[in-house]
């Protein structure tokens, strides 16, 4: 019985997608719920799985091809896989009466059992057929003769490498569907937004006072969930959107959509791409959930396990540049949302409290934000009040 193997059901926010990867050939046997192929969308990688034990009769749908919800991209046969035909035994390389005793000199003899060489495989060239020392040294094995090339699959070339002169070699790859997809989203935010960005300053040293002084109990009362800054920094930003909702909306058309959650992306770095998976009401959500969500979903983007519902929707994000040590970045804005908050890394600097120099961990904020939408004042009061209760961090838990 031949079985249709259909792409996913691809969501509305998705339009299509490119086979990215067959993990098997024409012939080749299947069992259920083994993964045939990688579906490669602007958001997210998807698996296909064999829906029956059997054997993948037809690829319909290439490497690089593109591929649109629910269309068909192969057939497989249900039941016993097709064995495969006999081969052919090939036929042993003509000696000459292999069962006569070869007539060899004793250094050659010494030489092939040290070498553990049989003498009946080997040529003399010495009188009479006589083996020398010279022809042991000589004699190499047979090479087992090499089955004939495989039919080459009908995919597109994925890289063309150019070497004009010497050494000065040039690879052109074709962008993989999340980085064109991420290209053409960026590029829009710069068309479509009047995107500006403000900048402050967080003195971190009571955090990371607090981090230091309870890292090791949070981790064992909260199942080996580590304490980081995000945590942090994801309360205080709920926080704050709850005082400005203004930074939580968005425009859609001609309408502002005022949202009564806070629905968090935060941003993490793939080897595809920048991926940004949501935290659902993160508002509701204690560091520790907001810590073991991140550290989740951090190990489904290395994996490529993210799902397309995961990534959807999100009403403000947070990116961390300073994780690859960024002093200070314009993060661009995520569309359709308004606001989005870059963190940097941490240095040691002279800062004036209380008239007395002092050296502290700052670190550097930037709030980039469509200005169709929120004005100049309330961005930088959404950003000085995150950086108010990073500094002072009790006041997330009083929510003052």
């Amino acid at each position: 019985m031949s079985i249709e193997i259909k792409a996913p059901t691809f969501p509305e926010s998705v339009q299509e997608g490119n086979i990215a990867t067959w993990h098997k050939q024409p012939g080749e046997s299947v069992m259920r719920d083994e993964l045939l192929v990688d579906i490669e969308t602007d958001k997210v990688v998807l698996e296909v799985v064999a829906p029956a034990d059997g054997t993948l009769a037809e690829v319909l749908k290439a490497e690089g091809e593109i591929v649109l919800s629910n269309e068909v991209i192969a057939r497989i046969v249900a039941g016993e896989a097709i064995a495969a035909a006999p081969v052919e035994a090939v036929p042993a390389a003509t000696t000459i009466d292999d069962n006569s005793e070869k007539i060899a000199s004793p250094a050659a003899r010494k030489l092939a059992d040290e070498r553990g060489i049989d003498l009946q495989k080997i040529v003399g060239t010495g009188k009479g057929g006589r083996i020398s020392k010279e022809d042991v040294v000589a004699w190499q094995p047979p090479q087992p003769a090499q089955a004939a090339p495989a039919a080459p699959k009908s995919v597109p070339a994925q890289a063309a490498i150019v070497t004009p002169t010497g050494d000065r070699i040039e690879k052109r790859v074709p962008m993989t569907r999340m980085r064109s997809r991420i290209a053409d989203r960026l590029l829009e935010v710069t068309q479509t937004t009047a995107m500006l960005t403000t900048f402050n300053e967080v003195d971190m040293h009571r955090i990371m006072r607090l981090r230091t002084a309870f890292k090791d109990e949070f981790t064992k009362v909260h199942n080996g969930t580590r304490l980081g800054f995000m945590g942090f920094f994801v309360r205080a930003a709920t926080e704050a959107l709850k005082r400005f909702p203004a930074v939580n909306a968005s425009i859609d058309g001609n309408d502002i959509v005022y949202h009564s959650y806070q629905d968090v992306g935060v941003a993490v770095s793939t080897d595809k791409g920048l991926v940004v998976p949501v935290l659902r009401d993160a508002d509701n959500m204690s560091i520790a959930e907001v810590e073991s969500a991140i550290a989740e979903f951090g190990a489904k983007a290395r994996d490529g396990k993210l799902t397309i519902e995961e990534m959807t929707g999100g009403t403000f994000t947070i990116t961390n540049g300073g994780v690859f040590g960024s002093l200070l970045s314009t993060p661009i804005l995520n569309p359709p949302q308004a606001a989005i908050l870059g963190m940097h890394t941490i240095k040691d600097r002279p800062v004036a409290e209380n008239g007395e120099i002092v050296i502290r961990p700052m670190m550097n904020l930037a709030l980039s934000y469509d200005h169709r939408l929120i004005d100049g004042k309330e961005a930088v009061r959404f950003l000085v009040a995150i950086k108010e209760m990073l500094e002072h961090p009790a006041k997330i838990l009083l929510e003052i």
